[in-house]
């Protein structure tokens, strides 16, 4: 039987601002992916949702992010490959500490927004960005967008790692995902959701909007936290993957 594990950034709410449903997911995905302060979320929502996870069983993973509150970590900056090294070894430091305090530990990292996509087009910023965390915890789990350069990076690294398609996200040709500001880049269709991941995690391949099969790891699926369908989603998704044979589980982690 094939397994793979689900996803969610969560942990994005700010004060009495609340994004997301993220009690709700948690009871559907295997991983959580929480925000670290930065793009979103702040010490007592870490605290809270860390809680969370740790009493589901849920793999938590920190989801480091440009500091750009205001734009939700979505906006491109420019940074060095040493002041980024710095600005996700801080940020891990902190979910560790967190997750420390709930009775729980970090497994996993994954980049949030424009930082993972422009890592995903640059092998060397990638780079930059895993070795940040590895000078932390040389024995973390990677999350990569599969097929990019961001595995290309940890494959170079020899770093321990795991391989991530979106249900909710449409890609190019060349495994990156469709630019927010196009139309059909996001997915808000359950069912077309839940079709296109059934067809992914069966074929070992990301299905580009072309139709272009880009062989691919697929180790998890991510399901995002903030968009209006976002439950209704994962609860399809997942009922689907059941549906088809396909266990769900937390990855074990590659290299």
């Amino acid at each position: 039987m094939a397994s793979v594990d689900l996803n969610a950034d969560m942990g994005e709410s700010f004060g009495p601002w609340v994004m997301g449903q993220d009690s709700a997911l948690l009871d559907v995905i295997t991983s959580a992916n929480i925000a670290c302060g930065f793009h979103a979320g702040d010490w007592d929502v870490m605290a809270a949702t860390m809680r969370q996870a740790v009493a589901r069983g849920t793999g938590i993973g920190a989801h480091p992010g440009f500091p750009d509150l205001q734009g939700f970590g979505r906006r491109r900056m420019q940074i060095s490959g040493d002041s980024l090294r710095n600005l996700v070894a801080y940020q891990l430091g902190a979910a560790q500490a967190m997750a420390q305090s709930a009775g729980g530990a970090v497994r996993h990292l994954k980049l949030h927004g424009a930082l993972s996509n422009m890592s995903a087009e640059d092998a060397a910023l990638a780079r930059a960005a895993y070795e940040g965390a590895l000078s932390v915890d040389p024995e973390i789990i990677v999350m990569v967008l599969a097929a990019t350069a961001q595995q290309e990076a940890v494959e170079a690294l020899g770093c321990r790692w795991a391989g991530e398609i979106f249900a909710d996200r449409a890609y190019n040709d060349d495994a990156t995902l469709v630019d927010r500001s196009l139309p059909g880049a996001v997915i808000h269709d359950p069912a077309l959701a839940a079709e296109r991941m059934v067809a992914m995690v069966r074929e070992g391949a990301i299905i580009a909007e072309s139709g272009k099969r880009i062989p691919a790891p697929v180790d998890t699926i991510c399901l995002h936290g903030d968009g209006k369908t976002a439950l209704e989603i994962a609860r399809t998704v997942r009922g689907a993957l059941e549906a088809a044979g396909i266990a769900l589980e937390v990855f074990p982690g590659r290299g």
